[in-house]
């Protein structure tokens, strides 16, 4: 388990699950362990996956709720209880930092939660809005490590951020810390929420980075000598999948990356642009092509609109795609099934979603991108995507399919 064999002594296995995917990880772990678990709870934002032996707490995403301190306040006292000869099994899904807030003393759930609603409308980077979080938190950071102490900790992830980091995947509640409240006051002034997030929230971290304040847990800690950790699941293995599936489908696939970051409406135009040149040139790939990219990309909210940054990135696209010189589409969706704050995955744009919205009498997309609406232009095309939560996540999907062109001005091949 996480790389790691795990000899069964005197002691308890107790399992803990968190995130978006707790309970189907948490299903998998009891079918696996049976009776050997001694206890274990699930930290999960839904109910839709039954639990035999495991005992679910429902919490709120991505905004932390009273419910969701309650549980990390649960596996807080379980870990504490831990020995030398026991097991933790942890299994880590994305969503897990919101569903366990563990505030620090002197500070209420109500300040994380206002801090985070205000970095994830600054479009703050999830690295960015975890480094603010583990100092805010007794859990995260390393923080759940140094409270399960001397206890053995065998950690499986399935990773929701850009390059699997393990300090990232849900706040790196059992593995070092390298940020530091220094980078933490950076990220606030960076974002322009400095003078937004509550006083309490600047103090604390004020504080800390005059060393008033116990740093997170670093690299070469003592509490993580006992440590065990694995990534099991990722956007990587999810591009493999949709690639062998657009081979299968007779086209020809191209992973670009699996870093897909930046502003949504951004990467739209770039990807759209490179979709082009394989179209138009034959490079990187011919057509039919499905090129393909993971990652996670922000939206600086500026309007009142519906939304997400699929759904944005979808939306940028329209334009770009109504000139094509062949016939393409491109979808973009959350893994798990929740793009922003709507009731939809993602979205999808073809080269004639303009004339569609024409016809419907919609304003231009540039009205919609204004105030960030791009629910209420793809949602009367019928070009939503729709799953309801899937129950996992890891990050963003973005395919961008084109066939061979029906009209072409050839660019000279160098």
């Amino acid at each position: 388990m996480a790389g790691a064999r795990h000899r069964l002594g005197p002691g308890r296995i107790v399992l803990v699950a968190a995130g978006k995917a707790a309970s189907g990880m948490a299903r998998a772990a009891e079918q696996i362990l049976g009776g050997a678990l001694s206890e274990a709870l699930a930290v999960d934002p839904s109910e839709r996956i039954p639990l035999v032996r495991t005992r679910r707490l429902l919490a709120g995403h991505p905004v932390p709720d009273e419910a969701g301190r309650r549980a990390a306040d649960e596996v807080e006292a379980l870990a504490r209880g831990l020995g030398a000869d026991d097991l933790l099994v942890l299994l880590l899904s994305g969503g897990a930092s919101a569903l366990l807030p563990a505030p620090v003393d002197g500070l209420t759930l109500e300040d994380k939660a206002r801090t985070t609603t205000a970095l994830l409308r600054a479009g703050a980077t999830i690295r960015e809005l975890n480094a603010v979080r583990k100092h805010l938190s007794r859990l995260k950071g390393g923080g759940l490590a140094r409270v399960a102490a001397p206890a053995r900790v065998a950690c499986l992830a399935l990773s929701d951020v850009v390059g699997d980091d393990p300090s990232t995947i849900a706040s790196g509640p059992v593995v070092p810390d390298p940020t530091t409240y220094g980078e933490a006051l950076d990220v606030l002034g960076r974002r322009g929420v400095a003078d937004t997030v509550p006083a309490a929230v600047r103090r604390h971290l004020e504080a800390g980075a005059r060393g008033e304040r116990a740093e997170t847990p670093k690299p070469g800690d003592a509490v993580f000598a006992r440590v065990a950790y694995a990534v099991v699941g990722s956007n990587r293995l999810s591009l493999a999948a949709a690639a062998a599936e657009a081979r299968r489908r007779g086209l020809r696939p191209l992973v670009l990356t699996s870093r897909l970051e930046g502003e949504a409406r951004e990467a739209a135009r770039v990807l759209v642009a490179v979709l082009r040149e394989c179209v138009e040139a034959d490079r990187p790939v011919p057509p039919p092509v499905c090129l393909l990219a993971g990652g996670e990309t922000t939206v600086t909210v500026r309007g009142a609109g519906r939304g997400g940054r699929n759904q944005e990135l979808a939306l940028a696209a329209v334009e770009p795609l109504a000139d094509f010189p062949g016939p393409a589409v491109v979808a973009s969706l959350a893994t798990d099934g929740i793009d922003g704050h709507s009731d939809a995955a993602g979205g999808v744009a073809d080269v004639a979603s303009l004339a569609r919205a024409r016809a419907l009498g919609l304003p231009a997309p540039s009205v919609f991108l204004d105030e960030n609406d791009s629910r209420s232009f793809l949602g009367p095309l019928g070009d939503l995507i729709l799953t309801g939560p899937t129950g996992t996540n890891v990050m963003d999907l973005t395919a961008l399919v084109a066939g061979a062109p029906t009209r072409r001005s050839r660019a000279p091949l160098l």
